[in-house]
């Protein structure tokens, strides 16, 4: 698997190769400011990526600008964006195109170098891997927003864990319930947002996210 990463910081920048490296990834580039970030991933077009999302020179958004251009140029480009921050307006872009093959994981709460591998993996293969916390503030800025605040408070526990790519089952183990009263709440979720129930795990989370983004779930998207 052919890895480009993109950190500013020299130490976990070096500690992320090493790692990845240790699981027979090829980290193909690695490059620690925003305006390399586009031209590496174009050139190697990698399985996938890993990038914070503040970078030099501004320290904003560089890392997630720079994705979101590269998966316009390249459809499905995996992208795992790896940060200590929540930059919800491009985190919505990014996770709504619903191609698949994204992520977004909080430095400061990965707690295990094998949990941040399958992460990467997951997203290389195709697959949503999301925060928990990062799914909190996409719902939360999203409060006020209609359909949202018809959900229950389990309807919105459950729709965070889909939003994670976690299956039925999953959500059922991590809630103490059965799969049975798991598919009642997603059925109503489903409704409540006005979206069809799906049994793709990925497609649904994706749909979940183009909601938060501000689409429908029902209308096409339209190629760049």
């Amino acid at each position: 698997m052919r890895v480009v990463i993109a950190e500013d910081l020299a130490l976990l920048r070096d500690g992320l190769i090493r790692i990845l490296e240790a699981f027979g990834c090829q980290v193909v580039a690695a490059v620690d400011n925003g305006p390399s970030v586009l031209p590496a991933l174009t050139a190697h077009r990698p399985d996938v990526a890993v990038l914070d999302v503040r970078l030099p020179p501004t320290f904003t958004d560089e890392g997630l600008q720079a994705a979101i251009r590269a998966r316009a140029e390249i459809p499905g480009l995996p992208i795992l964006v790896l940060s200590q921050h929540v930059e919800q307006l491009y985190a919505r872009e990014l996770l709504s195109d619903r191609l698949g093959g994204v992520g977004y994981l909080l430095k400061d709460r990965v707690s295990h170098v094998d949990q941040f591998v399958d992460a990467v993996r997951r997203v290389a293969a195709g697959g949503t891997v999301m925060d928990p916390e990062v799914v909190a503030q996409l719902l939360a800025s999203r409060s006020g927003a209609g359909p949202l605040d018809e959900l229950t408070a389990r309807e919105r526990e459950v729709l965070g864990l889909m939003a994670e790519g976690r299956s039925n089952a999953a959500v059922a183990a991590r809630l103490f319930v059965t799969e049975k009263a798991v598919n009642k709440h997603i059925n109503n979720i489903f409704s409540k947002l006005r979206m069809p129930p799906s049994g793709d795990d990925n497609r649904r989370v994706l749909a979940v996210l183009a909601y938060l983004h501000g689409e429908d779930g029902r209308r096409p998207r339209t190629p760049a």
